[in-house]
């Protein structure tokens, strides 16, 4: 694989995140259901069928990132339109000027839109929250020598992050208003943000 990130690469993970949340709807759905609103899988399956098809040609990387941000926040419903809206728009801000990113750069950008969810969200890791998923993400790509091994670290680290949230008791949105009743299920926001970087591991290769 190439170890840069460009236009080309990003448009087919935004593609193959597609699929993916496609294919898992239902299941990010009941998820939600347990312990939310029950739309999860639907909402983020309308807001990135909606990303493909406004994907174009964009100029850089910066360029993609403003472009699925803004199309999460105006279609997908829920807290996580804004959620996952204010990732990619500060991704895009973090990308700026560059045209394609290697390692370091895509651990810079990740963690500038993982800064962004937590601004948006007011949360912290451990309240059983998407960010369970992705401050492991960050920490590990952070600490990957070379872009193929910061992917596969970061989606694994993503992974175990969000399997880790079934024991949580939620502490932010919906969830919390069950307490300790939410305990036993994982959140589906920190299992959809798994998905999306298993979806670039993937698209990378």
């Amino acid at each position: 694989m190439s170890e840069l990130l460009d236009v080309p690469v990003l448009t087919a993970w935004l593609k193959r995140a597609d699929e993916m949340v496609a294919a898992r709807q239902t299941y990010l759905s009941d998820l939600d259901a347990a312990i939310g609103d029950g739309d999860h899988g639907a909402n983020l399956a309308r807001g990135f069928h909606a990303v493909t098809a406004k994907l174009g040609t964009p100029a850089d990387p910066a360029a993609l990132f403003k472009t699925v941000g803004m199309t999460l926040i105006g279609t997908v419903g829920g807290a996580s339109g804004p959620l996952y809206g204010s990732m990619f728009v500060e991704m895009g801000k973090a990308a700026a000027g560059k045209s394609a990113l290697d390692a370091a750069a895509w651990a810079d950008v990740l963690e500038a839109g993982v800064k962004g969810v937590a601004a948006r969200g007011k949360a912290v890791p451990g309240e059983k929250t998407m960010l369970d998923a992705l401050t492991p993400a960050v920490a590990a790509a952070k600490g990957a020598a070379g872009l193929s091994a910061a992917l596969s670290a970061a989606a694994e680290a993503a992974l175990q992050g969000a399997e880790a949230t079934v024991s949580m008791i939620a502490r932010k949105g919906r969830a919390s208003y069950l307490g300790e009743r939410s305990a036993g299920h994982a959140d589906p926001g920190a299992t959809s943000a798994a998905l999306l970087l298993s979806a670039l591991a993937e698209a990378a290769r």
